[in-house]
């Protein structure tokens, strides 16, 4: 789908509050909303105002926070949780029902025909408060597809803004979520939303595929935390819509606001962005092997789909190695300001690679090896 049609309904302080170590306080929500705001997410979705005191406290603080993003609450498909999110300053409510036979049979133990009629009351209460609705199945993809069906046209003939797809357990792979959407779309006219848990590894790649299917809403969260092993991450998603076209993805988000927001996050929920994080880990934008830093050298584009610029960040270089090149080494001697023939290039390169067989190398025994070389 076009890149600009799509948005991010942004969850950290939904689903990121059920992650095990998050205990968001009422700065930090506020903190984390700015900060996605300025960033420049289209949705922020909060904790059910029914969960506790202090969550309906602190979704009232955020939804008077005037952002530009819309702020949504997220509750049982129930009167009485609609009652009370009605009541706050939200811009939209989205509603959920188990829909597969696990959780009808051990969840709430309802048929289709009661689903859709409690949807029916619910959904009418909303919208005559003039909210936002979204209804979402949950375990959308456990569910039989003629149940799905049957309740998604349901509530669009009701008037939905979003149905919502919601791969509760992480089950599901890019060809299913672009199937069962190409489907949907023949019956729904109105937008179509994704949860994606990455129980299995596939939360980026299923929101992206579930986007070319044509879906328009994709949940995140910062860092992907959420419950067990969390959904689809801010920056992966980000990442990986920059990669079709990062010109529109640089108007449409603030890119160089990421490194801050996951760093943030980290430390309010203590744990350490991983070395290998989408984006903001440690070596995103790290080189080593001698093929690869002779091309980054020449034409960055060589290994790098992500321009770590756009994002505020800057490549990094290892080449004090046995796998490290000429080419690499040359480099590392034109910004020392050392001159050297290509016969003496390729000795040198043969003895750093002698001693680093012996060991690692760091870049002040590769520079004392080169300045040793000149002056010989």
């Amino acid at each position: 789908m076009p890149v600009e049609r799509f948005a991010i309904i942004d969850s950290t302080l939904r689903e990121g509050e059920q992650f095990s170590n998050a205990h968001f306080t009422t700065e930090q929500k506020i903190q984390i909303a700015k900060a996605l705001d300025a960033f420049g997410v289209e949705y922020i979705e909060l904790t059910s105002p029914v969960a506790s005191p202090q969550s309906l406290e602190d979704l009232r603080i955020v939804a008077g926070l005037d952002l530009r993003a819309k702020i949504l609450t997220h509750v049982r498909c129930h009167m009485d949780d609609a009652s009370v999110a009605v009541q706050t300053a939200v811009d939209g409510i989205d509603i959920l029902f188990g829909t597969s036979s696990y959780l009808r049979e051990f969840s709430h133990g309802k048929s289709v025909d009661e689903i859709i009629a409690e949807a029916r009351n619910v959904i009418t209460f909303i919208k005559d408060h003039g909210k936002e609705v979204r209804f979402s199945s949950e375990d959308s993809f456990r569910s039989t597809e003629g149940d799905l069906l049957r309740v998604y046209k349901a509530v669009d003939a009701m008037g939905v803004n979003r149905v919502g797809v919601a791969d509760t357990v992480g089950i599901a792979t890019p060809r299913q979520c672009y199937a069962l959407v190409v489907e949907l779309r023949h019956h729904v006219s109105c937008d179509i939303e994704f949860h994606g848990h990455n129980d299995a590894g596939c939360a980026v790649a299923n929101s992206y595929s579930i986007l070319e299917g044509g879906a328009t809403h994709i949940d995140t969260s910062v860092l992907g935390i959420g419950e067990r092993n969390g959904i689809t991450p801010l920056g992966g998603f980000v990442a990986r819509m920059y990669a079709d076209d990062p010109a529109a993805i640089k108007k449409k988000y603030d890119l160089r606001m990421l490194k801050d927001l996951d760093e943030m996050v980290a430390s309010m929920v203590n744990i350490e962005i991983p070395y290998n994080n989408f984006v903001t880990g440690k070596y995103a934008f790290h080189h080593k092997a001698g093929m690869h830093t002779k091309a980054i050298y020449i034409n960055p584009n060589s290994y790098e789909i992500l321009d770590p610029a756009d994002f505020g960040l800057e490549r990094t270089m290892n080449i004090a190695h046995r796998l490290t090149g000429h080419n690499a080494v040359g480099k590392r001697a034109e910004q020392l300001g050392l001159t050297l023939g290509m016969a003496e290039l390729r000795e040198i390169t043969k003895k750093i690679k002698a001693m680093a067989d012996s060991g690692p190398l760091s870049m002040d025994q590769l520079d004392s090896v080169l300045r040793e070389s000149v002056m010989a």
